[in-house]
């Protein structure tokens, strides 16, 4: 932030709802959202003379002063001593077999003592003696991600070539990535493409949508293998392949349809599932990463990797098939 302080911002009425770090992101040149957090704070930051906090919203009107840069050091994540399922290593990358509830990495304004413990980096970090630093020192060897409460198949880098290589094949959709959900409802088509952008949901930020124009394109195909109707409702069991890799994809596209994935009450899907018999609500989304498939970047041999379903998720699946409804 090559800037001289103190630094002068007005915020115009058209600005109006959008949160103060968000904002100043935009008029804060080459400056990224984590490190404004950290300047917020710091305290150095004064909205109308007074320090405020990252979430604020603004109203039209303010005026904002930056006192200087942060000067807390960047978030380095650590190793930690956690099990990992390595389906397959070699010197350039690693495939793992994620559980559900395991973030792939901590997030921006994490700190030593919160979310940056128990990641998926954190369990590389103490596995791999060394992984690609091409995503930065919170990120090692991370080429994507899966949502936290999704479980299956992630490729790592452990170099930066094999970073780069491994980005190039996503960026051409070259990389084959196949789930398995269990949605709520009977979609009306055995398969279909769902071909419509996301975006972050204005009002409700931990949300991403498909509702607002300017979007990312996002592409999903889906396949239903199986209808079930139960005394719980109806559920359809699908096979999703995805072109794209947005944040939600799966999730906001089915719940768009109007057919959320079980447990995901963030997208609309119902927190407890009622039947005769009382049933324990899945603690997760029914959503698995099944089938990875790509070009090893430094030999260009095809990888192709399976993974069955949790035990979890298996579980779940066979007590609503025990209750299939009667005619």
């Amino acid at each position: 932030m090559a800037n001289a302080f103190p630094i002068l911002i007005a915020v115009s009425p058209e600005e109006k709802g959008r949160r103060l770090d968000q904002f100043l992101t935009t008029r804060l040149e080459s400056v990224s959202r984590a490190r404004i957090q950290e300047l917020i704070a710091e305290g150095k930051v004064l909205v109308n003379d007074a320090a405020a906090k990252a979430s604020l919203k603004l109203r039209g009107g303010e005026q904002i002063i930056v006192l200087g840069e942060a000067t807390r050091p960047p978030l380095r994540a650590i190793a930690e001593e956690i099990p990992l399922d390595i389906r397959y290593e070699d010197d350039d990358l690693a495939i793992i077999d994620k559980p559900a509830g395991m973030m792939v990495h901590a997030g921006a304004g994490a700190t030593e003592d919160a979310r940056n413990r128990g990641t998926l980096v954190n369990a590389l970090l103490h596995h791999f003696a060394t992984l690609s630093a091409v995503g930065g020192e919170l990120r090692p060897g991370i080429v994507h991600r899966l949502d936290k409460e999704t479980s299956g198949l992630i490729v790592v880098a452990k170099n930066d070539e094999a970073h780069r290589k491994l980005s190039a094949q996503f960026a051409r959709r070259e990389v084959k990535k196949t789930y398995t959900a269990l949605v709520h409802g009977w979609l009306k088509k055995d398969s279909g493409t769902i071909n419509e952008s996301i975006s972050r949901d204005p009002v409700h930020r931990t949300r991403m949508t498909t509702r607002q124009s300017g979007g990312r394109e996002a592409i999903t195909h889906y396949r239903a293998v199986r209808r079930i109707e139960s005394d719980s409702g109806k559920f359809t069991l699908l096979e999703v392949k995805i072109d794209t890799g947005r944040t939600h994809q799966i999730r906001v596209h089915m719940a768009s349809l109007g057919h959320p994935i079980v447990g995901d009450a963030l997208y609309g899907a119902r927190r407890h599932l009622h039947g005769k018999d009382k049933q324990t609500p899945l603690q997760r989304n029914f959503l698995h990463a099944a089938v990875l498939q790509l070009q090893h970047p430094r030999t260009g041999e095809k990888i192709e990797l399976k993974s069955d379903l949790p035990e979890d998720l298996r579980s779940f699946l066979a007590m609503i098939e025990s209750s299939v409804r009667k005619a």
